[in-house]
C-alpha cells in the first residue's frame, strides 16, 4: 500500500480541500438559468493531468470536467457515478458501467478506458503521485468490454478497495490516446468542458448539455445551472472577500479575519465547513536534530498546542480528533492523550539529558553544533499559519532552539519537501478521507525517491497499518485509529487544530461534500 512514486506534486493545500456539511449560499432566490458562475480559487492548479496531482486547488478544477466510478454522499454512503453497480470482495470490486456516459469529445466511455486509467498510474514510468494514496498499491484492471465491467483487484485483501474510487477522476477520449494533451486541457466526461485556460489567471468551462450521469443520477438540466463557470486565481483572501461582496465572485472558501464582515452582510450565503488539518512535522532524516525521538518530544512540549490551534484558526477551529477528514470510515479520537503535554520546564530539562546544552547566547549546542530549526511553511495559507508559525518560533527559541521562518510558495514548498529537502519543522495539511491515502506519506521510501517526505520510520506504525489493510471495512478500524495514535505518541507529527472555513456564496448556491466540488449542485439565484 505504500507510495512508489515520489509525490512530486505535493503541496499546501495538500491532498482534497476537506470540506463537508450542507450548501452553501442559502439566501433565497428564484433560479436564474444560463449565466456564468464564478469561484475564486487561491492559486494556479498547475499541469491538469488527474494522474499528476494531489494538490486540492487542482482536484477542484478537474472535478468539473471529470467524473469518478462512484461518490461519497451527504451521510458518507457510496453513490452511483459512471457505475451504476457495484460487487466488492475483500481483494476487488467490479463495477457495471453505465451505457450512456460519453466523453467531452463525444466518444463513449468504455470499460476499457476505466483499466487504461489504473494502468497508467500503476505504470512505474508514470511516477503517478496518487499511486499510492488513491489508487492502492499493486491494483490490477480488467475490462470486459462486452459484459460493460470492469475489476479491480489488489494483491492482498484491502479495507477500502471501494471507498478509494470516488477519488479517483476517469480520463477517457482523446486523452487515453495522448496525455500530453491534459497538461492545459482535460478529456474527460464531467459536466463542463475547459474551454479557455490563463494560467495564474482564469479557467473557463462551458456546460454539456446532454449530462446525466452525475452524482446519484444528478443532470445538468436543473433550473438555475449555469452555462459557465469560470475559475478565478485570486491569491489574496481580503481580495477574495472584496470581489464576493462587489458580485465579481459567486463563490470563495475565505478563512481567518475576512470571515467577520461576510457573516455579517445580508445577501451573503454561508456555510461553515471543515477546511482540514492544522499540523506541524518534524524532519527525521540523517543530521536532523529532530532524528533524535528525544528532542521532538521536547519541542512538542515547549508548544501550547491549545493556544498555538486558536492562533492558526484565528479563533475560528475545532478540536482535532484525528489525521482523516469526514466522512471517515473510522469515527473516533486518536489525539487526546496521545500528543506529549505542554511542559516548557520539562521540555528544557529534556534537551539538557539529550546533550544539547545553552550556550552564552542562549542558543543550545551539541557536539559543536547549535539546535537550529528551519520551519517550512506557504504563505497562501493565509495569516492564520503566519501566525502560528510565528508563535513556534518564539516558543521553541524560549527552550534554546534558533529558528528561521521560512515562506514560500506552494510549488517551491513542494520542491522543498520532496526534493531540497531544506527545512527542519513543516507546517503541512494532508487532508485526506481515508487513513490508507497517508501510507505513502508517512512509511515507505524517503524522499526524494519516495513521498515519505519526513524520513519517518515508526515501526508501530508500519506494523498496524499493514494489519489494518488485510482487514474488511469496520473490522480494520481499531487498527486504523491506533496507527494513527503511535505516530502522536513518536512525535513524528504534532495535530493542532481542525480549521473551518467559510464557504460563502452571492447570487448563487453550491454544495461541497467530501473534499469535493460537486458541480451538478450550482444554482444561479436572481440577484436580490
Amino acid at each position: 500500500m505504500r507510495n512508489t512514486g515520489a509525490a512530486a506534486a505535493l503541496g499546501a493545500l495538500s491532498l482534497f480541500a476537506a470540506a463537508c456539511g450542507g450548501p452553501a449560499g442559502t439566501q433565497p432566490g428564484k433560479p436564474a438559468d444560463g449565466g456564468t458562475f464564478t469561484l475564486a480559487i487561491n492559486s494556479d492548479p498547475g499541469v491538469l493531468d488527474p494522474a499528476t496531482t494531489v494538490l486540492s486547488v487542482t482536484n477542484t478544477l478537474l472535478s468539473f470536467a471529470y467524473d469518478t466510478l462512484v461518490h461519497n454522499g451527504p451521510d458518507g454512503k457510496i453513490l452511483p457515478g459512471l457505475a451504476e453497480k457495484w460487487d466488492v470482495k475483500p481483494d476487488s470490486v467490479t463495477f457495471t458501467l453505465r451505457k450512456d456516459v460519453t466523453c467531452s469529445d463525444g466518444s463513449k466511455l468504455t470499460p476499457a478506458d476505466v483499466a487504461a486509467n489504473v494502468d497508467h498510474i500503476t505504470d512505474p514510468a508514470t511516477k503517478s503521485s496518487i499511486y499510492g494514496v488513491i489508487v492502492p498499491t499493486g491494483m490490477k484492471a480488467e475490462a470486459d468490454d462486452a459484459a460493460g465491467t470492469v475489476r479491480l483487484s489488489t494483491p492482498k485483501p484491502f479495507s477500502f478497495i471501494l471507498e478509494s474510487t470516488p477519488l479517483m477522476f476517469i480520463v477517457c477520449g482523446k486523452g487515453i490516446k495522448d496525455r500530453s494533451v491534459l497538461a492545459r486541457g482535460t478529456s474527460g466526461s464531467g459536466p463542463y468542458q475547459l474551454e479557455e485556460a490563463v494560467p495564474s489567471d482564469h479557467y473557463t468551462f462551458k456546460l454539456r448539455e446532454d449530462y446525466v450521469w452525475g452524482p446519484g443520477g444528478a443532470t445538468t438540466k436543473e433550473p438555475g445551472q449555469p452555462a459557465r463557470v469560470v475559475l478565478k486565481v485570486v491569491p489574496n483572501q481580503q481580495t477574495a472577500a472584496n470581489m464576493l461582496i462587489s458580485g465579481d465572485l459567486n463563490g470563495a472558501v475565505i478563512y481567518g479575519a475576512d470571515r467577520t464582515r461576510l457573516e455579517a452582510l445580508p445577501g451573503i450565503g454561508r456555510s461553515v465547513q471543515s477546511a482540514g488539518n492544522g499540523q506541524f512535522f518534524y524532519h527525521q532524516g540523517d543530521g536532523r536534530p529532530a532524528k533524535d525521538p528525544a528532542v521532538r518530544k521536547a519541542l512538542t512540549q515547549a508548544v501550547n498546542v491549545k493556544e498555538l490551534a486558536k492562533i492558526a484558526s484565528s479563533g475560528t477551529g475545532r478540536p482535532i480528533t484525528g489525521l482523516v477528514n469526514e466522512p471517515r470510515p473510522c469515527q473516533g479520537d486518536t489525539v487526546t492523550g496521545h500528543v506529549p503535554a505542554f511542559d516548557e520546564a520539562a521540555a528544557a530539562a529534556a534537551l539538557d539529558a539529550a546533550g544539547w546544552k545553552a550556550g552564552s547566547d542562549g542558543v543550545r549546542a551539541k557536539d559543536g553544533r547549535k539546535l537550529t530549526l528551519r520551519l517550512l511553511y506557504a504563505t497562501a495559507m493565509g495569516a492564520g499559519v503566519q501566525a502560528a508559525v510565528e508563535y513556534l518560533a518564539a516558543a521553541w527559541k524560549k527552550v534554546g532552539a534558533e529558528v528561521t521562518l521560512n515562506g514560500v510558495i506552494e510549488t517551491k514548498l513542494s520542491e522543498s519537501l520532496t526534493v531540497t529537502q531544506d527545512w527542519d519543522v513543516v507546517w503541512l495539511p494532508i487532508n485526506v478521507t481515508l487513513p490508507s491515502q497517508l501510507i505513502g506519506f508517512l512509511s515507505g521510501p524517503a524522499a526524494p525517491k519516495g513521498g515519505n517526505f519526513a524520513h519517518l520510520a515508526n515501526t508501530r506504525y508500519e506494523k498496524l497499518v499493514t494489519e489494518a489493510g488485510l482487514k474488511p471495512g469496520e473490522e480494520s478500524c481499531g487498527l486504523w485509529r491506533e496507527s494513527e495514535s503511535a505516530l502522536f505518541e513518536n512525535a513524528d507529527l504534532v495535530p493542532v487544530v481542525d480549521t473551518t472555513a467559510l464557504i460563502a456564496a452571492k447570487n448563487a448556491t453550491f454544495d461541497r461534500r467530501a473534499g469535493m466540488f460537486w458541480p451538478t449542485s450550482i444554482r444561479m439565484t436572481e440577484a436580490g
